[in-house]
C-alpha cells in the first residue's frame, strides 16, 4: 500500500499538508477548507496514520520526505507539529522541490535539556512512551488534552478535535513509538542555517507543547518570517484559520509571484 494523499482545492499556489503526531490529514481540515481557492494542496496521512495506516514505511523524515516528493509537484511544504520535522527535512534535503516552508507550531528540537531551554519536559514525552504500552487510546487523549492547553477555548478545540482524530480509524502503535523517538531525540538546529528556501514560522501564544520563544529562535537563524497567532495554543487551525491564513499569505504571494514570472518568461 502507498502513502495515502489527498488532492484538495483548485488554488494556483502548491501547498503539501503534513500532520502531527497520533493524528491524521483530517484533523487540518478548517485550513484545508479555508484555502480551498488559494491553494492545490496534497493532505498527506503520514506512515501509520490514518488512511496510511497499512503502508508500511517507517515514520521517519527522510523515508517520509522521498515517498510525499515522489508523488507531489513543487509546492509550500507545511508541517505542523511533529509534522514539521518532516517538511524541515524537505526543505533542507530538497530545496528544488520545496518551494518554501511554513512551520506551525513546529520546533528543530522539541524535548528540552541544558542547551535548549525551548522545549517541552523530557520526562512527559517518555511518560506518554511508557503509557503507549499499556493505554493508547487514553494516552493520545492525555495528549490531546495537552494540545488544547493554553487556547482560548480548550473545551470546544478538544471536542473537536476527539472528533475528528479517529475519524479515519486507529493509528498503529508502532508508528506511535517511532513518533515518540523522533520528538525524544531529533534535533536539527544546527542546519538552520542551511535552509536556502523562504519560510515562516507560525507560532500559538498560549501553546504548551512548542513554546514560541523556540519557533522565535528558530526563524533568527535561517531569517524565516515569524508570526504569532494571540489567543492560539497548539492548534491555530481551530479557532484562529483566518489569522493563520494571514500568516501564509507571504508564502503563497511569492509562489505567485514565481509562476507569473515563469509564465512571462515563456511569453
Amino acid at each position: 500500500m502507498t502513502l495515502h494523499i489527498d488532492r484538495r482545492g483548485n488554488g494556483p499556489v502548491q501547498l503539501v499538508l503534513i500532520h502531527g503526531w497520533a493524528m491524521h490529514g483530517g484533523v487540518l481540515r478548517p485550513l484545508v477548507e479555508a484555502l480551498a481557492e488559494r491553494c492545490t494542496m496534497h493532505v498527506v496521512d503520514l506512515p501509520g496514520h490514518g488512511y496510511s495506516r497499512d503502508c508500511g514505511l517507517p515514520l521517519e523524515p527522510h523515508a517520509c520526505v522521498a515517498a510525499i516528493a515522489a508523488a507531489t509537484p513543487p509546492a509550500i511544504w507545511l508541517g505542523w507539529s511533529l509534522g514539521g520535522l518532516v517538511a524541515l527535512t524537505a526543505a533542507l534535503d530538497l530545496p528544488r522541490h520545496v518551494q518554501a516552508l511554513a512551520m506551525l507550531c513546529a520546533t528543530p528540537k522539541f524535548v528540552r535539556d541544558a542547551g535548549w531551554p525551548h522545549g517541552s519536559d523530557g520526562a512527559l514525552v517518555h511518560q506518554l512512551a511508557s503509557d503507549l504500552e499499556t493505554d493508547y487510546r487514553a494516552t493520545l487523549d492525555r495528549f490531546l488534552t495537552l494540545e488544547t492547553l493554553g487556547s482560548a477555548d480548550p473545551r470546544a478545540e478538544l471536542r473537536q478535535l476527539r472528533e475528528l482524530v479517529f475519524a479515519r480509524g486507529e493509528p498503529d502503535l508502532r508508528v506511535l513509538q517511532e513518533g515518540i523517538h523522533l520528538l525524544e531525540s531529533s534535533d536539527r538546529r544546527a542546519a538552520l542555517p542551511d535552509l536556502a528556501v523562504p519560510s515562516a514560522w507560525i507560532a500559538g501564544r498560549r501553546d504548551r507543547l512548542v513554546p514560541p520563544q523556540a519557533m522565535a529562535w528558530s526563524a533568527s537563524q535561517c531569517g524565516g518570517d515569524y508570526r504569532e497567532i494571540p489567543q492560539a495554543g497548539h492548534a491555530p487551525f481551530f479557532g484562529h484559520v483566518e489569522a493563520l491564513v494571514q500568516a501564509l499569505e507571504p508564502l503563497f504571494a511569492g509562489q505567485r509571484a514565481g509562476l507569473a514570472s515563469m509564465s512571462f518568461s515563456d511569453e
